[in-house]
């Protein structure tokens, strides 16, 4: 059990301590950011039983609504207002780079109790490519979600509303398009890998802009 725990916390963790360090200006207090890891991880159970529920009720009976609905659309909308209530008015939010910070604590929490929940029943044998693809992809969309979220919260009113509804929207889509390149059977891992990349490269992009959003907010080139 021990293994599997490691195993399953271990690359959560990970990506948490790297987005965090990429923090240039004032870091986080690692309490606020270890409750939101926490927050995220309360997420998974009912999560979990929503999608449950909706599998045994009939009500995502293809792929598409497997992948976009019941995974994309809920895990994203679940985690995005545990972001909105919980952490983007708060005080310590006062930075645009925060929302990426924040958002990917909560992200990784949720990817981390559903890991240990999947290496549990199926063993930890698939620890590493858990690591490769699910971890490290809601770490992903949690940078998008972050990125808009804090780009929302340190612009103008027109724009704001904007950032909120790029912030669930396109980690939604990801998510779903993620999901479904899952269901497709002899091609995904044909599929999975450029996306990942893309991914990736989008991810970093987003955490290099947020840093010069930053900068320039900290010089005083931008205004709430």
């Amino acid at each position: 059990m021990f293994t599997v725990l490691s195993a399953g916390i271990a690359p959560g963790l990970a990506l948490l301590c790297y987005f965090y360090l990429k923090d240039q200006y004032e870091t986080e207090p690692l309490l606020i950011v270890l409750k939101m890891f926490i927050y995220g991880g309360f997420l998974t159970l009912p999560v979990m039983f929503i999608q449950y529920v909706f599998s045994a009720e009939g009500i995502v009976h293809s792929d598409f609504l497997q992948a976009f609905f019941s995974s994309g659309m809920i895990e994203e909308l679940f985690k995005w207002l545990v972001l909105f209530y919980a952490i983007y008015g708060h005080a310590e939010f006062d930075e645009p780079y925060d929302g990426i910070v924040y958002a990917t604590s909560v992200s990784l929490g949720f990817a981390t109790v559903e890991n240990i929940l999947y290496l549990i029943a199926n063993g930890v044998e698939f620890a590493f490519s858990r690591a490769l693809l699910p971890v490290s992809s809601h770490a992903l969309f949690g940078v998008i979600m972050g990125y808009y979220l804090g780009k929302s919260k340190f612009f103008s009113p027109g724009k704001k509303r904007t950032g909120l509804f790029l912030s669930l929207f396109l980690p939604f889509v990801l998510h779903g398009l993620y999901d479904y390149i899952l269901f497709l059977k002899e091609t995904w891992m044909y599929v999975i890998i450029p996306f990942m990349l893309f991914l990736w490269w989008l991810g970093l992009k987003k955490v290099k802009d947020a840093r010069i959003v930053t900068e320039h907010y900290k010089k005083g080139l931008l205004s709430k």
